[in-house]
């Protein structure tokens, strides 16, 4: 793959940002969207703008089609069956979906779900929630010295009460992959179902729910080159069979009286009450033809070649602190040593740099981390090292931000 000629494909790298081409590193948060996901939804507002399961002619039926199309790309791209994909708004609907219809009605006091200190929010506050309503009981795992979740610290942890095992296959903060495989062979062993959340690895390597025997898998559309306001659910057939809809409406329901007597539409539209986000859908499956076309080995390749030269430079600069120099992905948590991240990551933007900053959504990080936040630097295959070289360039001058600010 031609790293140019990629590039050219994203309309947002011809515009300039302070007179300068903008250097973006914040796609841990979200990517850039190619032209053939932006035209993907745009022929469905403009050649067949209607909505599906409702009407009775043609438009309503290429819709219908074209939304079962893009649900067997997705069962496909992550070697699922079609019939267990469940379109979402996003990671965060996918966990509460799996919170509130399966958790709630199949968990009690004195039942455990196990989450590690790394999870993002939306992989945490469900499970208080849980908790509160139903008095089963959250257990937080501490990572080992190397920022990982594994199985010899997993294991103690397990007991006859485990029923959720829920965490992320790649931290948003410290870039570490988790070895999904050896997490639900010993869950499984003491009749726990696992739930990964794959918003940070789906958009960066292959996924096979299968060879992984994941029970429960959400990631988002946005991440990796879609549309926002989209996202997936998988679950197997079996449990997703045991979950009770707690968004009810349209769609959802084939048939119901004034006597209160309803029957529900099969899995998995029985989870998809009301009009979708069919442009949403439509663009999911044209940001997964362009990742298929990349490839994975492609993606893989440029980002540890990015990571890798950034953590040289950084270690170059002895006002740099990093979290993370571990990493498995082309994630990067740092500091600049006496300088607020927020403030730090504000003098970044007036070099033309993007980067995040914060606790990014995963608060319980604070005390392993022993600090209040972080600047996180996320790179995505159509990032190059001369981007790389710019923020380095920034992050020499990062110390003596205000000077540079103004200069």
């Amino acid at each position: 793959m031609n790293i140019k000629q990629i590039r050219k494909d994203f309309p947002i790298f011809k515009k300039k940002f302070k007179g300068k081409p903008l250097v973006y590193f914040d796609n841990a948060s979200t990517t850039f969207k190619p032209l053939s996901v932006v035209k993907a939804m745009d022929r469905y507002y403009l050649d067949y703008p209607v909505n599906a399961g409702r009407g009775e002619y043609d438009l309503a039926h290429f819709l219908e089609t074209e939304i079962e199309i893009a649900r067997k790309k997705v069962g496909d791209f992550i070697q699922a069956n079609t019939n267990e994909i469940v379109f979402t708004t996003g990671t965060t609907m996918g966990i509460n979906l799996i919170a509130q219809s399966y958790a709630m009605h199949h968990l009690k006091a004195g039942d455990e779900i196990i989450i590690t200190e790394s999870e993002h929010a939306a992989n945490v506050l469900p499970w208080y929630q849980v908790s509160e309503k139903t008095g089963a009981k959250v257990v937080i795992i501490e990572l080992d010295a190397q920022q990982r979740l594994t199985p010899e610290l997993l294991k103690p942890h397990l007991n006859k009460h485990t029923k959720i095992v829920a965490f992320a296959s790649i931290s948003n903060v410290l870039g570490t992959r988790t070895n999904i495989q050896s997490l639900t062979k010993l869950a499984h062993e003491v009749g726990a179902i696992v739930i990964v959340d794959g918003a940070q690895s789906v958009p960066h390597t292959q996924t096979s729910v299968k060879s992984d025997d994941i029970d429960f898998l959400v990631f988002s559309g946005h991440k990796m080159l879609g549309p926002t306001g989209i996202g997936v659910l998988y679950g197997k057939t079996y449990l997703l069979e045991k979950m009770k809809p707690f968004f009810t409406g349209g769609a959802m329901s084939l048939r119901f009286n004034k006597q209160r007597m309803v029957k529900y539409a099969p899995i998995p539209q029985l989870f998809e009450a009301g009009t979708q986000n069919w442009a949403g859908i439509i663009g999911l499956k044209a940001a997964i033809e362009y990742l298929e076309k990349v490839s994975f080995n492609f993606i893989h390749t440029q980002e540890t070649a990015l990571k890798d030269y950034c953590l040289k430079g950084l270690k170059k600069i002895d006002h740099i602190n990093v979290y993370n120099p571990d990493t498995d992905s082309a994630i990067i948590a740092f500091n600049v040593v006496g300088v607020n991240p927020q403030d730090a990551a504000t003098y970044f933007n007036s070099q033309g740099v993007a980067v995040r900053s914060g606790q990014h959504c995963a608060r319980n990080l604070v005390d392993f981390l022993k600090t209040d936040g972080t600047v996180r630097w996320s790179a995505y295959f159509y990032n190059t090292i001369e981007e790389v070289d710019r923020f380095l360039d920034a992050a020499k001058k990062g110390r003596n931000f205000l000077d540079a600010y103004f200069q």
